[in-house]
């Protein structure tokens, strides 16, 4: 099998609101946050979040959170992307703990993974429609960072 390659495409650093519970369900508690102002940045493409409807429909599971993000990048050539991923972020009970009193916690002690798509109708960024891109995160009380990777 080959082996899986990638190249750095951009930093993503979003500001979240707080959290809104919606419910209880058999398989966790549901919980939508609304991600209020972002900016990405890289070699190939940078620019800020678009305005409204960005949200996070977070799923806090026993053993895991899972995220189902969908936001709207603006360029800074002012062209339209979706983005829309999926993710886990567990680690520690301790760890964890700290995280949600507020800390900042090293991200190599807790796990955060995302597999991203894009979707736009910018000629210039075409190439996004077929790029599957993977993300690592970390959790700062701020707002959630990602590294961006397309997978080549």
């Amino acid at each position: 099998m080959a082996e899986i390659r990638t190249a750095h495409l951009f930093k993503l650093k979003l500001v979240a609101a707080a959290p809104q519970l919606v419910g209880t369900t058999p398989l966790g508690e549901r919980r939508v946050v609304e991600v209020t102002d972002g900016t990405f940045e890289g070699a190939r493409l940078s620019g800020t979040l678009a305005k409204g409807g960005a949200a996070d429909w977070i799923m806090v599971r026993p053993d895991a959170t899972m995220l189902d993000v969908r936001l709207v990048l603006k360029t800074n050539d002012d062209a339209l992307i979706s983005m829309a991923y999926r993710g886990y972020r567990h680690g520690a009970p301790e760890v964890l703990a700290r995280m949600a009193k507020g800390e900042h916690v090293d991200p190599s002690l807790y796990y955060f993974r995302t597999a991203i798509f894009f979707e736009t109708g910018a000629a210039k960024y075409d190439w996004l429609n077929r790029t599957i891109a993977i993300g690592t995160g970390d959790r700062p009380p701020e707002g959630p960072v990602y590294d961006v990777f397309e997978v080549l």
